[in-house]
């Protein structure tokens, strides 16, 4: 934050639970807008790209001539993507292969922990405690870049990663009461 203002964040709301990301954004201290076009875009200081399902987001993104003004936006300010957001973010996506926004070095496996029945909650270490992780046909993480940092993992796979002013988590912070996970891409700004 610079001086009293707060930062405004945007929250893609296509699909998904946008709702609880700006709740927690607004908990961790940050102005949420929800984001919809290309002009709500272009008034934000960084994105989040919430969960859902990858494939109906990318069919709206393109819809909503939204995919090239994001991919624009993420070359120069921060985008925090979770679970679906995160395959957004990747630069390879698998199970099926589909398009993304090349945005951070990752190859992704869709639904890699199974299917909904197989969502879960676990505990991850982030820094010196622990995070709950809430996790519903979450991804899997199954390459890095030599420029992505992993922040935390889960069953022997990164699950929180950042790249450059890039956030990824393919679990659902916003889920989760504490908000540590977002003051950190708060952070990025």
């Amino acid at each position: 934050m610079v001086g009293d203002q707060l930062k405004r964040i945007g929250v893609l709301a296509l699909q998904g639970d946008f709702e609880a990301h700006e709740k927690a954004l607004a908990k961790a201290g940050a102005e949420p807008v929800t984001v919809r076009t290309p002009r709500e875009l272009r008034s934000v200081d960084g994105l989040v790209l919430p969960g859902g399902e990858s494939t109906t987001m990318l069919n709206l993104l393109h819809r909503l001539e939204m995919f090239e003004p994001l991919r624009e936006f993420g070359k120069s300010k921060p985008i925090f993507g979770t679970c679906a957001g995160v395959i957004l973010l990747a630069k390879q996506v698998t199970h099926p292969e589909q398009e993304s926004l090349n945005l951070m070095d990752l190859t992704v496996e869709r639904n890699g922990y199974g299917r909904q029945i197989d969502s879960s909650v676990g505990d991850i270490r982030f820094g010196p405690d622990k995070l709950e992780a809430v996790f519903i046909r979450a991804p899997v993480i199954l390459r890095t870049g030599p420029d992505v940092k992993v922040l935390a993992e889960y069953r022997g796979h990164p699950v929180l990663v950042e790249q450059g002013l890039h956030l990824g988590a393919t679990f659902h912070p916003e889920l989760s009461s504490d908000v540590r996970v977002h003051r950190l891409f708060l952070d990025k700004l």
